[in-house]
């Protein structure tokens, strides 16, 4: 009789701290979001406060400059061109191929989850580790120097594990029943990809791809170890020219003290930011015109 007793006096305490739990969490985890999003909005209400009259033309149109009232980032801007674009060449082919054989073609198990687990690893090594293999590996090794196609070529590297990624989910969601009945009806793998599979998760394939992009557009440890300019008043011509990025023109704006040259920082941010938001629309975009394309 008293372990009855001292059981229900237990399940009525575990009662009461679910309760409390379920009362609290709730408020707890607004309480993170509303700090998480407050310290993002101060940020930006910041950027834009700072660097809102520094808007204009001559910020993309103009050079590098010691004078803040004369300085751009037209070089910058280029750069960024130049590398995030041969980059996308590089991984979204790549990634799309690797994440279709991994996920339908390849009948190896072992090397299948190998493959996989290395690659689900690489999606979360730090950017300056890929500038670090870009420069002994690309810009030493094969003698490619501090050029725009090393630069590119690591960045597509960085990004090529989360596009394989993205496309081999992306991959997953096609529906087997619409796979088997493609083969009942006699069609071969090589047109239940290209009529079945693809189609289906071409969309998600592409959001995954651009929001990769838009990481590496963002990114300037690895472009630090392989350009190491900071400064640099002529555009690319060719793929074996050395090159800045908008990343680090922001990155020397800000570590000088003038005050219009944090201003400048900040008008650069402002465009950056349009890029990236220019990014992610675009894949939104893509995504609503492949899936109302299927429906229809």
């Amino acid at each position: 009789m008293a372990g009855t007793v001292l059981e229900v006096k237990v399940l009525s305490r575990r009662d009461r701290l679910k309760k409390i739990l379920d009362i609290a969490t709730p408020v707890i985890l607004a309480i993170a979001v509303f700090i998480a999003i407050s310290a993002v909005a101060a940020l930006l209400i910041t950027v834009v406060y700072q660097g809102a009259g520094r808007l204009s033309l001559n910020l993309i149109l103009e050079y590098p400059s010691a004078n803040p009232a004369e300085a751009g980032m037209r070089s910058a801007f280029l750069g960024s061109f130049w590398t995030v674009g041969l980059s996308a060449l590089v991984s979204m082919p790549l990634g799309i191929a690797t994440g279709l054989y991994l996920s339908e073609w390849s009948s190896w198990r072992r090397f299948r989850r190998f493959v996989e687990f290395n690659i689900a690893n690489l999606a979360g090594v730090p950017s300056i580790i890929f500038g670090l293999v870009g420069l002994s590996l690309l810009t030493y090794g094969l003698g490619w120097g501090r050029s725009i196609i090393a630069g590119a070529f690591t960045l597509g590297i960085m990004t090529l594990p989360l596009v394989t990624v993205s496309a081999a989910e992306a991959v997953k969601t096609v529906p087997e029943a619409l796979k088997h009945g493609a083969y009942a009806l006699g069609a071969t793998k090589l047109q239940v990809t290209r009529y079945i599979i693809l189609p289906r998760s071409l969309p998600m394939m592409m959001t995954g791809a651009i929001l990769a992009i838009s990481r590496a557009i963002g990114e300037a440890a690895p472009i630090l170890i392989i350009s190491g300019l900071l400064f640099i008043r002529r555009d690319p011509v060719s793929i074996f020219d050395r090159f800045t990025v908008m990343p680090l023109q922001i990155f020397n704006w800000v570590s000088r003290p003038q005050v219009a040259f944090q201003e400048l920082a900040s008008a650069a941010i402002i465009v950056l930011l349009m890029l990236l938001l220019a990014l992610n629309a675009s894949a939104i975009a893509i995504r609503y015109r492949f899936q109302k394309r299927l429906v229809l």
